[in-house]
Protein backbone atom coordinates (compact mmCIF):
# COMPACT_ATOMS: atom_id res chain seq x y z
CA UNK A 1 0.00 0.00 0.00
CA UNK A 2 2.61 2.11 0.74
CA UNK A 3 4.33 2.03 -2.17
CA UNK A 4 0.82 2.60 -4.50
CA UNK A 5 0.75 6.08 -2.79
CA UNK A 6 4.45 6.78 -3.28
CA UNK A 7 3.39 5.98 -6.94
CA UNK A 8 0.48 8.46 -6.89
CA UNK A 9 2.48 10.92 -5.43
CA UNK A 10 5.25 10.81 -7.91
CA UNK A 11 2.68 10.78 -10.86
CA UNK A 12 0.86 13.74 -9.20
CA UNK A 13 4.51 15.69 -9.05
CA UNK A 14 5.41 15.00 -12.71
CA UNK A 15 1.50 16.13 -13.34
CA UNK A 16 1.90 19.40 -11.69
CA UNK A 17 5.39 20.18 -13.00
CA UNK A 18 4.28 19.54 -16.84
CA UNK A 19 1.29 21.97 -15.79
CA UNK A 20 3.29 24.54 -14.17
CA UNK A 21 2.29 28.00 -15.35
CA UNK A 22 4.79 29.52 -18.17
CA UNK A 23 3.96 33.54 -18.11
CA UNK A 24 3.90 35.01 -21.94
CA UNK A 25 7.88 36.42 -21.54
CA UNK A 26 9.35 33.54 -19.92
CA UNK A 27 11.87 32.03 -22.62
CA UNK A 28 10.85 29.03 -24.04
CA UNK A 29 13.95 26.05 -23.40
CA UNK A 30 14.71 24.24 -26.72
CA UNK A 31 16.85 21.09 -26.54
CA UNK A 32 17.39 18.19 -28.52
CA UNK A 33 19.36 14.84 -28.55
CA UNK A 34 23.12 14.62 -29.31
CA UNK A 35 22.41 13.64 -32.72
CA UNK A 36 22.82 16.36 -35.52
CA UNK A 37 19.50 15.72 -37.14
CA UNK A 38 17.48 15.98 -33.79
CA UNK A 39 19.73 19.07 -33.35
CA UNK A 40 19.29 20.66 -36.66
CA UNK A 41 15.66 20.54 -36.35
CA UNK A 42 15.53 21.75 -32.65
CA UNK A 43 17.73 24.86 -34.09
CA UNK A 44 15.22 25.28 -37.04
CA UNK A 45 12.65 25.91 -34.68
CA UNK A 46 14.12 27.67 -32.07
CA UNK A 47 14.96 30.16 -35.24
CA UNK A 48 11.57 29.99 -36.08
CA UNK A 49 10.30 31.28 -32.80
CA UNK A 50 12.54 33.83 -32.12
CA UNK A 51 11.68 35.11 -35.32
CA UNK A 52 8.36 35.50 -34.14
CA UNK A 53 9.48 37.32 -31.41
CA UNK A 54 9.28 34.30 -29.23
CA UNK A 55 12.21 34.58 -26.91
CA UNK A 56 13.86 31.00 -26.17
CA UNK A 57 16.80 29.32 -24.87
CA UNK A 58 19.31 27.59 -26.54
CA UNK A 59 20.11 24.04 -24.96
CA UNK A 60 20.49 21.79 -27.82
CA UNK A 61 22.48 18.37 -27.76
CA UNK A 62 21.96 17.69 -23.86
CA UNK A 63 21.93 14.07 -23.88
CA UNK A 64 20.65 10.84 -25.06
CA UNK A 65 17.30 10.08 -25.07
CA UNK A 66 16.21 9.41 -21.59
CA UNK A 67 18.36 12.61 -20.24
CA UNK A 68 16.63 15.14 -22.69
CA UNK A 69 13.08 12.93 -21.83
CA UNK A 70 14.07 13.41 -18.13
CA UNK A 71 14.51 17.00 -18.86
CA UNK A 72 11.44 17.52 -20.69
CA UNK A 73 9.36 16.24 -17.58
CA UNK A 74 10.94 17.57 -14.87
CA UNK A 75 10.37 20.94 -16.52
CA UNK A 76 14.24 21.50 -17.33
CA UNK A 77 13.57 22.05 -20.87
CA UNK A 78 10.16 23.11 -22.52
CA UNK A 79 10.41 21.36 -25.88
CA UNK A 80 12.35 19.09 -28.07
CA UNK A 81 12.32 16.70 -30.59
CA UNK A 82 11.31 13.19 -30.57
CA UNK A 83 10.79 9.89 -32.76
CA UNK A 84 6.87 8.76 -32.24
CA UNK A 85 8.36 5.00 -32.16
CA UNK A 86 9.76 5.46 -28.74
CA UNK A 87 6.21 5.88 -27.24
CA UNK A 88 6.51 2.42 -27.24
CA UNK A 89 9.21 2.54 -25.33
CA UNK A 90 8.10 5.24 -23.16
CA UNK A 91 4.89 3.60 -22.50
CA UNK A 92 5.92 -0.31 -22.05
CA UNK A 93 4.11 -1.33 -25.05
CA UNK A 94 6.74 -1.66 -27.79
CA UNK A 95 4.82 -4.58 -29.32
CA UNK A 96 1.83 -2.34 -30.23
CA UNK A 97 1.35 -2.54 -34.04
CA UNK A 98 0.51 0.90 -34.05
CA UNK A 99 3.94 2.28 -33.83
CA UNK A 100 3.94 0.77 -36.99
CA UNK A 101 1.61 2.97 -38.84
CA UNK A 102 2.34 6.58 -38.73
CA UNK A 103 -1.05 7.98 -37.99
CA UNK A 104 -1.84 5.31 -35.16
CA UNK A 105 1.40 5.38 -33.71
CA UNK A 106 1.41 9.66 -33.59
CA UNK A 107 -2.00 9.30 -32.33
CA UNK A 108 -1.19 6.85 -29.66
CA UNK A 109 1.64 8.28 -28.26
CA UNK A 110 -0.09 11.94 -27.95
CA UNK A 111 -2.91 11.02 -25.97
CA UNK A 112 -0.69 8.96 -23.46
CA UNK A 113 1.73 11.87 -23.36
CA UNK A 114 -0.67 13.75 -22.62
CA UNK A 115 -2.86 11.97 -20.43
CA UNK A 116 0.06 11.00 -18.11
CA UNK A 117 2.51 13.71 -18.41
CA UNK A 118 0.57 16.85 -20.02
CA UNK A 119 3.13 16.69 -22.88
CA UNK A 120 1.93 18.06 -25.95
CA UNK A 121 2.77 16.25 -29.88
CA UNK A 122 3.17 18.89 -31.74
CA UNK A 123 2.77 18.42 -35.56
CA UNK A 124 5.28 15.07 -37.17
CA UNK A 125 7.51 15.18 -40.24
CA UNK A 126 6.68 12.66 -42.69
CA UNK A 127 9.65 11.03 -42.46
CA UNK A 128 10.87 8.12 -40.22
CA UNK A 129 14.66 7.25 -39.49
CA UNK A 130 14.19 3.82 -38.44
CA UNK A 131 16.38 0.86 -39.66
CA UNK A 132 16.28 0.51 -43.34
CA UNK A 133 17.89 -1.64 -45.91
CA UNK A 134 19.71 0.30 -48.64
CA UNK A 135 21.16 -1.19 -51.94
CA UNK A 136 23.66 0.18 -54.26
CA UNK A 137 21.83 2.75 -57.11
CA UNK A 138 23.47 0.21 -60.16
CA UNK A 139 22.21 -2.66 -58.50
CA UNK A 140 18.68 -1.09 -57.51
CA UNK A 141 18.38 -0.59 -61.45
CA UNK A 142 19.31 -3.57 -62.66
CA UNK A 143 17.44 -5.81 -60.46
CA UNK A 144 14.66 -3.52 -60.26
CA UNK A 145 14.48 -3.00 -56.19
CA UNK A 146 12.33 -0.07 -55.00
CA UNK A 147 10.90 -1.99 -51.50
CA UNK A 148 11.71 -5.02 -49.24
CA UNK A 149 9.56 -7.22 -51.36
CA UNK A 150 11.78 -6.72 -54.54
CA UNK A 151 14.70 -7.17 -52.42
CA UNK A 152 13.42 -10.83 -50.86
CA UNK A 153 12.70 -11.90 -54.49
CA UNK A 154 16.04 -10.83 -55.78
CA UNK A 155 17.51 -13.16 -52.49
CA UNK A 156 15.29 -15.59 -53.34
CA UNK A 157 16.18 -15.30 -56.93
CA UNK A 158 19.85 -16.37 -55.58
CA UNK A 159 20.56 -12.47 -55.99
CA UNK A 160 24.64 -12.09 -54.75
CA UNK A 161 23.78 -9.93 -51.89
CA UNK A 162 26.34 -8.71 -49.16
CA UNK A 163 25.31 -6.89 -46.60
CA UNK A 164 27.31 -4.73 -44.25
CA UNK A 165 25.42 -4.45 -40.96
CA UNK A 166 25.99 -4.03 -36.92
CA UNK A 167 26.29 -6.98 -34.53
CA UNK A 168 23.27 -5.20 -32.94
CA UNK A 169 21.07 -5.21 -36.27
CA UNK A 170 22.28 -9.01 -37.14
CA UNK A 171 21.47 -10.54 -33.42
CA UNK A 172 18.97 -8.37 -31.80
CA UNK A 173 16.19 -9.38 -33.74
CA UNK A 174 15.80 -6.85 -35.94
CA UNK A 175 17.57 -8.32 -39.52
CA UNK A 176 15.17 -12.06 -38.14
CA UNK A 177 12.30 -10.19 -38.02
CA UNK A 178 12.71 -8.41 -41.78
CA UNK A 179 13.81 -12.18 -43.03
CA UNK A 180 10.56 -13.41 -41.39
CA UNK A 181 7.94 -11.08 -42.65
CA UNK A 182 9.42 -10.55 -46.24
CA UNK A 183 10.65 -14.65 -46.57
CA UNK A 184 13.75 -14.10 -47.27
CA UNK A 185 17.33 -15.49 -45.59
CA UNK A 186 20.83 -14.18 -45.62
CA UNK A 187 24.05 -17.04 -44.79
CA UNK A 188 26.46 -15.86 -42.91
CA UNK A 189 28.80 -15.73 -46.04
CA UNK A 190 26.20 -13.00 -47.01
CA UNK A 191 27.06 -10.74 -43.74
CA UNK A 192 29.69 -8.49 -42.97
CA UNK A 193 28.44 -7.49 -39.62
CA UNK A 194 30.61 -4.35 -37.82
CA UNK A 195 30.91 -3.98 -34.30
CA UNK A 196 29.75 -0.57 -33.68
CA UNK A 197 26.54 0.76 -34.39
CA UNK A 198 27.70 3.69 -36.92
CA UNK A 199 25.73 3.26 -39.87
CA UNK A 200 28.86 5.69 -42.04
CA UNK A 201 30.94 2.79 -41.69
CA UNK A 202 28.03 0.70 -43.29
CA UNK A 203 27.31 3.26 -45.82
CA UNK A 204 30.84 3.47 -47.04
CA UNK A 205 31.70 -0.07 -47.48
CA UNK A 206 28.37 -0.34 -49.91
CA UNK A 207 29.82 2.21 -51.57
CA UNK A 208 33.29 1.44 -51.80
CA UNK A 209 32.16 -2.29 -53.17
CA UNK A 210 34.07 -3.30 -49.63
CA UNK A 211 34.30 -7.28 -49.93
CA UNK A 212 31.65 -7.00 -52.30
CA UNK A 213 29.26 -5.57 -50.26
CA UNK A 214 26.49 -3.43 -52.10
CA UNK A 215 23.59 -3.32 -49.29
CA UNK A 216 23.95 -1.42 -46.30
CA UNK A 217 22.05 -1.53 -42.81
CA UNK A 218 21.04 2.16 -42.80
CA UNK A 219 18.73 5.02 -40.46
CA UNK A 220 16.10 5.62 -43.42
CA UNK A 221 17.20 9.59 -43.18
CA UNK A 222 21.04 9.26 -42.74
CA UNK A 223 22.86 12.32 -44.62
CA UNK A 224 25.41 9.81 -46.32
CA UNK A 225 22.73 7.61 -48.31
CA UNK A 226 22.54 9.84 -51.14
CA UNK A 227 26.43 10.88 -51.04
CA UNK A 228 26.88 7.21 -51.51
CA UNK A 229 24.37 6.41 -54.16
CA UNK A 230 22.20 4.37 -52.12
CA UNK A 231 18.27 4.16 -52.66
CA UNK A 232 16.28 3.13 -48.94
CA UNK A 233 13.99 -0.31 -50.20
CA UNK A 234 10.65 0.58 -48.73
CA UNK A 235 9.28 -1.04 -45.76
CA UNK A 236 6.17 -2.32 -47.75
CA UNK A 237 4.75 -4.87 -45.43
CA UNK A 238 5.57 -2.37 -42.35
CA UNK A 239 7.96 -4.31 -40.27
CA UNK A 240 9.44 -1.86 -38.58
CA UNK A 241 8.04 0.68 -36.52
CA UNK A 242 8.20 4.51 -37.73
CA UNK A 243 10.33 7.10 -36.23
CA UNK A 244 8.59 10.13 -37.33
CA UNK A 245 10.55 13.39 -36.10
CA UNK A 246 7.97 14.86 -33.40
CA UNK A 247 8.25 18.40 -31.52
CA UNK A 248 6.78 18.11 -27.76
CA UNK A 249 6.20 20.93 -25.57
CA UNK A 250 5.07 21.13 -22.27
CA UNK A 251 1.29 22.30 -22.23
CA UNK A 252 1.78 24.81 -20.02
CA UNK A 253 4.66 26.53 -22.63
CA UNK A 254 2.38 26.03 -25.40
CA UNK A 255 -0.91 28.17 -23.21
CA UNK A 256 1.75 30.67 -22.95
CA UNK A 257 2.26 31.12 -26.20
CA UNK A 258 -0.47 29.31 -28.78
CA UNK A 259 1.10 30.59 -31.83
CA UNK A 260 3.39 28.20 -31.32
CA UNK A 261 1.91 25.26 -32.53
CA UNK A 262 0.75 27.04 -36.02
CA UNK A 263 4.52 28.06 -36.43
CA UNK A 264 6.23 24.92 -36.53
CA UNK A 265 3.26 23.21 -38.68
CA UNK A 266 4.85 24.39 -41.94
CA UNK A 267 8.37 23.43 -40.90
CA UNK A 268 7.77 20.31 -39.67
CA UNK A 269 5.33 18.65 -42.72
CA UNK A 270 8.58 20.32 -45.17
CA UNK A 271 10.64 17.63 -43.22
CA UNK A 272 9.77 14.48 -45.73
CA UNK A 273 12.87 11.99 -45.93
CA UNK A 274 14.74 13.22 -49.21
CA UNK A 275 15.10 16.45 -47.67
CA UNK A 276 16.34 15.27 -44.46
CA UNK A 277 18.59 12.74 -46.14
CA UNK A 278 19.91 16.13 -47.86
CA UNK A 279 19.95 17.82 -44.90
CA UNK A 280 21.87 15.57 -42.97
CA UNK A 281 24.53 15.18 -45.81
CA UNK A 282 25.15 19.25 -45.32
CA UNK A 283 26.28 18.82 -42.10
CA UNK A 284 27.18 14.94 -41.66
CA UNK A 285 28.98 14.69 -44.98
CA UNK A 286 29.89 18.20 -46.14
CA UNK A 287 30.51 19.57 -42.54
CA UNK A 288 28.69 22.36 -42.44
CA UNK A 289 28.05 24.00 -39.21
CA UNK A 290 24.03 22.71 -38.05
CA UNK A 291 23.19 26.13 -37.19
CA UNK A 292 24.85 27.57 -40.72
CA UNK A 293 22.04 24.78 -42.29
CA UNK A 294 19.33 25.01 -40.00
CA UNK A 295 19.03 28.86 -40.69
CA UNK A 296 19.46 28.56 -44.91
CA UNK A 297 17.19 25.96 -45.28
CA UNK A 298 14.43 28.37 -43.11
CA UNK A 299 15.33 31.35 -45.43
CA UNK A 300 14.98 29.37 -48.51
CA UNK A 301 11.68 27.75 -47.61
CA UNK A 302 10.18 31.51 -46.43
CA UNK A 303 9.87 29.57 -42.97
CA UNK A 304 11.68 32.33 -40.83
CA UNK A 305 9.34 35.16 -41.14
CA UNK A 306 5.91 33.95 -41.15
CA UNK A 307 2.67 35.71 -41.49
CA UNK A 308 0.02 34.13 -39.43
CA UNK A 309 -3.57 34.73 -38.05
CA UNK A 310 -4.41 37.36 -35.38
Amino acid sequence: MARFFKALCIAATLTLIASAPCRAGSPVVVSSKLSSESAMIGEMIRLVLTAAAIPTVDRLKIGATPVVRRALLDGEVDLYVEYTGNGGIFFNMPANPAWKDFRKGYALGARLDYAKNRIVWLTPAPASNAWALAVRRDVASTHHLRTLSDFARWVAAGGQVVLACSAEFANAGTLRSLEDTYGFKLTSGQLIVLAGGETTAMITAAAARTDDTNTAMVYATDGGIAAANLVVLEDDKHDQPIYAPVPLIREAVLRAYPRISALVKPLMESLDRETLQHLNERVQVDGEAIEAVAKAYLDEKGLAHQELPP
